[in-house]
């Protein structure tokens, strides 16, 4: 069953007729947007719940990720699919150079780095000729798939971006699961210990920092396609800190947590944006509420609950 347990296998095919039948029921660029977060916050469970190192500047693998896909369809007209996985090369790039900067560091340190260096980027972005500055790569053309998939059509875009998030989802499951995987685990359990074996810890966690990247860019590219638009907004701190609330709400450590946090938190935006300056205030609540009530998140919770692995 894909190296799934029983429950997780029941999860999963609950979690892909929802995914198909989404659309005919809600507004398919809404759900796009939630696989596009979903996506984005599995890969950031894998450092943080999988890894145990907490980055607060993974937004500018979404970011870039999402600027370089814009960029590359509105310039050069690229078929959809090599201008996402540019998208998520970039990231994954960018993922090697700076975590080879911070991987060496743990804790809080780690964490600084990562936003310091993110917030390097972000002014490079704010700088940068291709980027637009503040106005940002807009009418980005959604173009053509494997050349001949028009993806102008929003049913169409949201099977494609359904697949994206799949393939990620099933990749990140299939790393956790891996040898590799059980090696992540130990160096969030006890570093010393797994150094004490002969494993160059360092390596492996600079070789997850760079999947994580990866996926991550892969994610806002994927956005950037959907809603024709790159922005400063993609690149900057308070993305970081939304995929780390949405994570943690969802799940820690789940495999399936982040993506409910991703539903939990996009909802939230979308039908509490008419509150106008209340809905600040109203998310805060329910953020509070949500960790009082579920301290290892809404998946976290059920899976401690009936003893599952999820």
């Amino acid at each position: 069953m894909l190296g799934f347990s029983r429950p997780q296998f029941i999860a999963f095919v609950v979690m892909v007729a929802l995914i198909i039948v989404g659309p005919f029921v809600f507004y398919p660029v809404f759900l796009m947007r939630v696989l596009c977060a979903g996506l984005f916050a599995c890969a950031f469970n894998l450092m943080l719940g999988f890894v145990g190192l907490l980055s607060f500047g993974h937004a500018a693998f979404f970011g870039m990720g999402s600027y370089i896909t814009a960029w590359t369809m509105k310039t050069w007209h690229l078929d959809a699919f090599f201008a996402i996985g540019l998208g998520g090369l970039t990231g994954a790039v960018l993922g090697l150079c700076l975590g080879y900067l911070a991987i060496k560091r743990s804790g809080i340190y780690f964490a600084m780095i990562t936003l310091a260096l993110a917030q390097l980027v972000y002014f490079v972005c704010l700088e940068a000729p291709f980027t637009g500055g503040e106005d940002g790569i807009q009418q980005v053309p959604r173009g053509y798939l494997f050349g001949f998939i028009d993806l102008s059509n929003d049913m169409t875009m949201y099977w494609v971006v359904a697949v994206v998030f799949l393939g990620g989802f099933l990749m990140i499951h299939r790393i956790i699961h891996s040898p590799f995987g059980q090696v992540l685990k130990g160096i969030r359990e006890n570093e010393p210990r797994a150094t004490s074996l002969g494993y160059r810890t360092d390596d492996y966690k600079l070789i997850a920092f760079v999947l994580s990247c990866g996926l991550s860019g892969l994610a806002g590219g994927t956005k950037a396609l959907v809603f024709g638009i790159a922005t400063l907004t993609d690149v900057n701190y308070p993305t970081s800190g939304e995929v780390v609330l949405t994570t943690l709400l969802g799940g820690l450590g789940t495999v399936f947590g982040p993506a409910m946090g991703a539903l939990i938190v996009t909802a939230m935006e979308q039908y509490l944006a008419q509150a106008g300056a209340w809905v600040t205030v109203i998310q805060g609540a329910i953020f509070m509420v949500c960790v009082l009530a579920f301290r290892r998140g809404v998946i976290g919770e059920i899976a401690n609950w009936r003893k599952l692995t999820l």
